[in-house]
């Protein structure tokens, strides 16, 4: 699963400082699309010195280099796949009192969430507000309360773009687009806008002194048009626009991060479809790639853009939070999600890479009640929990093994039990 492309005196300098944990990798990885081949270079030369013949380094001198070492920029990010609404969890946030609140969604995540520099979700379903009516499937409409949870729990940034952004026509889109504008301002809310201007805006955001684009696509709005007036309301699968959009991310920013919602459902395997537009964002500039859509996880992987850049590929992170009605084999499958774990960091030529990466496998836990159901680690569930789990009674052949089989399955060794 390693590249080497050159650059092996920075992962020899950072191995003794990475600790990686969750199933991650210390990793070579993306650097900005116009590398200096001579950097590159210089830095293998260095390496094939014979000890006698490399400059002598006082003790100065390294006490010097170690502390420019530590004081690097670096991003832990962090993303959740799909927070799908169906009229389980959106009944779960009635409390007795009358209230609403969906806090208990990410209650047993919500810690390593709030760690990360910078943690991103993909909000699946359009948040409408409950004066349109909550709804499941297949026309989903979710409460604004969902969204304060969404803020609880820690996330910057919330992805819209999805295949339902349009289930409940322009005033569904408007509601939940006014609702972010108006009480969370701060939030960075993807892929869908009121406006043309902020259609082409490209969002950019510096943490920690990295500045991070970051996009956001999907393939379709399942045969719902979008509103004449505004055909810019949803960021839609367009290799033209995309095409301007990277270039806009490459002029403001060093590391590009690209999360299409792509690929077909219940597949544990990516499709070629996926393959080939990967290899496009690749080749536009992306440095991360983050899919969500299937419902299920898909493999995690590195594939080499055009220009020899070596890109990282989390094909689908599954549901976060589900109860899909659906029955039979495989349903429990719908369970199974991921949180992607990537540490961004800049080298000494300033330079964007990925210094490690991993998941953290998730689990939803499928049961009935107000403010029950919820998302565990797998690591975290038990035998007893999935005993509860009312996917049993959909899919029999969920349990505990089930959900462990499906990570090693896709994740191979990145999964760590």
């Amino acid at each position: 699963m390693w590249k080497d492309k050159g650059i092996k005196i920075i992962i020899l300098m950072l191995a003794a400082l990475l600790n990686v944990g969750c199933g991650s990798h210390e990793a070579v990885a993306a650097s900005t699309m116009n590398q200096s081949t001579e950097a590159v270079t210089t830095l293998e030369s260095t390496e094939q010195l014979p000890m006698s013949q490399q400059p002598e380094q006082t003790l100065e001198e390294s006490s010097t280099e170690a502390y420019v070492e530590e004081e690097r920029q670096k991003v832990d990010l962090v993303m959740v796949g799909d927070v799908l609404l169906h009229e389980k969890v959106a009944q779960s946030g009635q409390m007795p009192d009358g209230t609403w609140q969906y806090d208990h969604l990410f209650a047993q995540v919500r810690d390593e969430i709030e760690a990360a520099d910078l943690a991103l979700v993909n909000q699946e379903v359009i948040l409408g507000g409950r004066e349109l009516g909550l709804s499941g499937y297949p026309s989903f409409n979710g409460a604004y309360e969902v969204g304060d949870s969404l803020v609880n729990a820690g996330f910057d940034v919330v992805l819209h773009a999805t295949n339902h952004a349009l289930d409940k026509g322009r005033k569904g889109l408007l509601n939940c687009i006014h609702f972010w504008k108006e009480k969370y301002p701060r939030i960075a809310v993807l892929g869908i806008h009121e406006t043309k201007e902020e259609a082409d805006t490209v969002y950019v955001t510096e943490v920690n002194g990295i500045r991070i684009a970051i996009l956001n696509y999907t393939y379709g709005t399942n045969g719902i048009s979008l509103p004449k007036d505004m055909p810019y309301a949803v960021d839609i699968w367009n290799e033209d626009k995309i095409r301007t959009d990277m270039q806009k991310a490459r002029e403001a920013a060093d590391f590009i991060v690209v999360c299409p919602h792509w690929g077909t459902e219940y597949k544990l395997q990516e499709s070629k479809d996926q393959q080939q537009k990967a290899q496009f964002l690749a080749d536009q500039g992306a440095d991360l790639i983050i899919g969500t859509h299937p419902h299920v996880i898909e493999p995690v992987t590195w594939i080499q853009s055009a220009s020899g850049k070596e890109v990282l590929v989390y094909y689908s992170l599954g549901n976060f939070i589900n109860a899909t009605s659906g029955t039979g084999q495989g349903t429990a499958a719908r369970m199974v999600g991921a949180m992607a774990q990537v540490t961004i960091e800049m080298d000494e030529q300033n330079r964007p890479y990925i210094s490690s990466y991993g998941v953290e496998s998730l689990v939803t836990h499928n049961v009935s009640g107000t403010g029950q159901i919820t998302t565990y680690r797998l690591k975290d569930y038990t035998e007893e929990l999935a005993g509860q789990n009312e996917m049993r009674k959909q899919d029999p052949s969920f349990s505990l093994s089930y959900c462990q089989s499906i990570c090693r399955e896709v994740f191979g060794d990145l999964y760590q039990q």
